[in-house]
Formats: structure tokens, C-alpha cells, sequence
């Protein structure tokens, strides 16, 4: 956890996408912690059905009175928690069954990779909706059913990665000391490969937040609970689109967006970050700004010598 922290505060200082996707989710993370004590009850009827937004309803009122930014505000908190929780623990268990398999080889992997190869060929949203039509009704069951429909693709990238780095020296060099298997795998290869699982892990919870936002609406979540999912669950029963009342669900929409896009920034600073590829072209880019070149242009580039020769 801390090489992850130290590979994401080292982004935020070289790249700037990185910093602007931070800033967005820092932004939705105060809202959600502090948002719902500073706006009215989202459950309470407080206006006329349907109002548009104004002086006293800044985002309008839905089709029961309730207000609008009331419940944009409130429904942050449930729905990030879901997309971040689901991160961690599909990182988790697909690190869990990934890494295993990739360092003990033999049986221990044909057995995991087998299991992995099942729940990758199964089909993952019907799953997840008979699932979540199965279980009770709730936060945590989304949870559940996006970790365990989401986890073998992380499990199958990190098996891949402890292939290739079971074999290196420092593993062996730990070995040879006495080191146990877990201490190895949580000491010497996890660590090797900070960039990768924290780009599953943040790729992950852009999938889970959008994923249970799409069950929810499809009425498969507690619909008494206020989320970004039953707010355009209700706003769909409220016919909203034939109204032409779009103060009821482009807020949460918007939202979404702009928390997707903030996850998928950061997401790119990080790659920026470890992918050797991507800074040499970034370096190349800005020597071509130098000589006043484009990247398109077709007459080759030539570097100048060292010492202005």
C-alpha cells in the first residue's frame, strides 16, 4: 500500500493529468463526506412536483417534490463507496489468485488458471443482474456481485507479470535466504509491480461506479436508498425524458461523468509515469516544440550533437 501511495504521489507531481483527476476526486470525495450535512433531507417533499431549478431549488425538484441537489449531493457518498470498495477488493482477490498461481506454477496454477478461464468466458452483466435480482437488495450485494464477476481479468494480468518475475534474481536471492512463499510474494514481487495493480485497481472502480450506477437504475438496488443508480431509477418511473424535465437526471449524469473522467486521468498519469514508451515519446514531442516541428511532419529530425556540434 505504500509503494502504491508513493507511485500515485509521484504522479501527481510529474503529470498533469494526473493532478487534474486527483482534483476532481478529491472534489467528490469532500462532497461526499461533508455535502449531506450542509443540504436538506433528500427524502423529504419540500416544493411542488417537478419544479425547475431556481433561487430556492438550485437543481429543481423531482417528480415527488424532493430536491434535486439534495440527493445528487447525498447519492455521491453510496456510489463512490461501492466503485472504491469494489476496487480494492477485486485488486485484492485477483492479486490473491494471480499472484499464487504465477509463482507456484505447476498443479497450484493449471488448478487457478482453470478458474480464472471460467469466469472470464462467462457472460459478466447477465450474471451480475441475476445476481443482483438474487441477493438482498443493498450496497453491499452490488459490492459482492461486481468482485466476483470482475476479479479473473486482474488475476490473469498479475499471473503474467509474477511469470515474469518469479525467475529474477532478487527472488531467488530471497529464497536462498529462507524467506517463506508469502513473505516473498507480499515482500519482493508485489512491490515489483505497484504500477500495474494500482492501475487495475483504479480501472476497476471507474467500472464498478458505472456498473452499479446501471444495476440500480435497472431496479435491481434498494431503491429506497438514495444514490446516483436510484436517482435515475426514479427518474425514469417519473417519466422524465416525455416531461422534458432534464433537472432530474442530468446532475447525476453529469456526476458520473465527470468522476469517470477524473479516474480515467489519473489513471493515464499513472501509465504516463511507468511506461517507458510513453515518456520517450513525451520527450520526443517536446524536443520537436523545440525546433518548432510537428509530429506530422514528414522531413526527418535530427537531434542536435552534444556540445552544439
Amino acid at each position: 500500500m505504500r509503494a502504491g501511495a508513493a507511485l500515485v504521489a509521484s504522479a501527481l507531481g510529474r503529470s498533469g493529468p494526473a493532478r487534474v483527476g486527483a482534483g476532481l476526486l478529491f472534489f467528490f470525495v469532500l462532497v461526499a463526506l461533508v455535502g449531506p450535512l450542509l443540504v436538506a433531507d433528500p427524502t423529504e417533499m419540500l416544493a411542488r412536483p417537478l419544479l425547475p431549478p431556481g433561487a430556492d431549488h438550485w437543481f429543481g425538484t423531482t417528480g415527488q417534490g424532493q430536491d434535486v441537489l439534495a440527493q445528487t449531493v447525498v447519492g455521491t457518498r453510496m456510489s463512490l463507496f461501492v466503485g472504491l470498495a469494489t476496487g480494492l477488493l477485486v485488486t485484492a482477490l485477483g492479486a490473491l489468485v494471480g499472484v499464487t498461481a504465477g509463482y507456484f506454477g505447476g498443479r497450484v496454477d493449471d488448478a487457478l488458471s482453470l478458474l480464472v478461464n471460467v469466469f472470464l468466458v462467462l457472460p459478466g452483466l447477465p450474471l451480475a443482474i441475476v445476481l443482483a435480482a438474487w441477493l438482498p437488495p443493498g450496497p453491499l450485494s452490488i459490492v459482492a456481485v461486481l468482485t466476483l464477476t470482475g476479479w479473473a481479468w486482474t488475476a490473469r494480468v498479475l499471473r503474467a507479470q509474477t511469470l515474469s518475475l518469479r525467475h529474477k534474481d532478487f527472488v531467488a536471492a530471497a529464497v536462498v535466504s529462507g524467506e517463506g512463499h508469502a513473505r516473498i510474494m507480499l515482500r519482493e514481487i508485489l512491490p515489483n509491480m505497484t504500477s500495474l495493480w494500482v492501475s487495475c485497481a483504479v480501472g476497476t472502480a471507474t467500472y464498478a461506479i458505472g456498473a452499479s450506477v446501471g444495476l440500480e437504475f435497472l431496479g435491481l438496488g434498494d431503491v429506497s436508498r438514495v444514490t446516483w443508480g436510484t436517482n435515475l431509477y426514479w427518474a425514469t418511473n417519473d417519466a422524465a425524458l416525455l416531461t422534458g424535465s432534464w433537472w432530474t437526471f442530468v446532475p447525476t449524469g453529469l456526476c458520473l461523468a465527470l468522476v469517470g473522467f477524473g479516474l480515467t486521468l489519473l489513471n493515464y498519469g499513472l501509465d504516463e509515469l511507468t511506461n517507458p514508451r510513453l515518456g520517450v515519446d513525451r520527450a520526443w514531442r517536446r524536443a520537436l516544440k523545440a525546433a518548432g516541428r510537428t509530429p506530422g511532419d514528414s522531413t526527418p529530425y535530427l537531434p542536435p550533437a552534444e556540445g552544439g556540434r
